[in-house]
C-alpha cells in the first residue's frame, strides 16, 4: 500500500509539474489548481486507507485454537492460505509434522483467505505465518514466510521443546 501511495503522489506531481511548464506562467492556472487539490485528496484517501487497514499485532496473543481434548501440549499455528505459493510449499511440512508427532505437539492451519475472522486475533501481516504456543497457550515465537521443518524443529529445541 504505502508504494501505490508514493506511485500516486509522483504521477500527480508530475502531472502538476508538466501543467505548470506548458502554461509557462500564464494567468490560466485553474487546472493546475485542480490537479493539485486532485493530489491532495489522493494522498489523504491513501493515508486513511493506510491506517484504517494497517495491521496490528494483538496485545496479548489469544490461545491457539485446540482440536483436541487431551492433556495440554505446545502448539504450532500456521496461517496461510491454499492458493499462497509459499503456504502450498508448507502444507507438506504442516501435515508431516501433525502426523508425526501427533501427541507430542498441536498442529493447526487456518486458511486465512477463507476465514479472515479466525486470523483477526493474531495480527497477520504476512503469510505464511507460523506461531509457536507452549502447553498454556502462551506465544513464544512467531516466523513469516516459509520455514523449513528442520528449522522449525530446531526452533522448538531452542524453545525448550525436543521431539525424538
Amino acid at each position: 500500500m504505502p508504494l501505490l501511495l508514493v506511485a500516486g503522489v509522483l504521477l500527480a506531481g508530475h502531472v502538476a509539474i508538466r501543467e505548470f511548464k506548458k502554461r509557462k506562467g500564464k494567468p490560466e492556472m485553474k487546472n493546475l489548481k485542480n490537479i493539485a487539490i486532485l493530489a491532495a485528496l489522493i494522498v489523504a484517501a491513501g493515508v486513511v486507507f493506510a491506517l484504517k487497514h494497517r495491521a496490528r499485532a494483538p496485545e496479548a496473543s489469544p490461545p491457539a485454537p485446540t482440536t483436541e481434548t487431551t492433556a495440554p501440549l505446545p502448539r504450532l499455528l500456521e496461517l496461510g492460505a491454499d492458493k499462497c505459493m509459499a503456504c502450498k510449499m508448507m502444507a507438506p511440512i504442516v501435515a508431516d509434522l501433525k502426523s508425526t508427532y501427533a501427541g507430542q505437539l498441536h498442529v493447526d492451519f487456518i486458511d486465512v483467505w477463507k476465514d479472515p475472522d479466525a486470523a483477526g486475533p493474531y495480527g497477520v501481516r504476512v503469510i505464511p505465518l507460523q506461531i509457536f504456543f507452549d502447553a498454556d497457550g502462551q506465544e513464544l515465537f512467531r516466523h513469516e514466510g516459509f520455514y523449513a521443518k528442520e528449522d522449525i524443529l530446531a526452533k522448538w529445541k531452542e524453545l525448550g521443546f525436543e521431539f525424538p
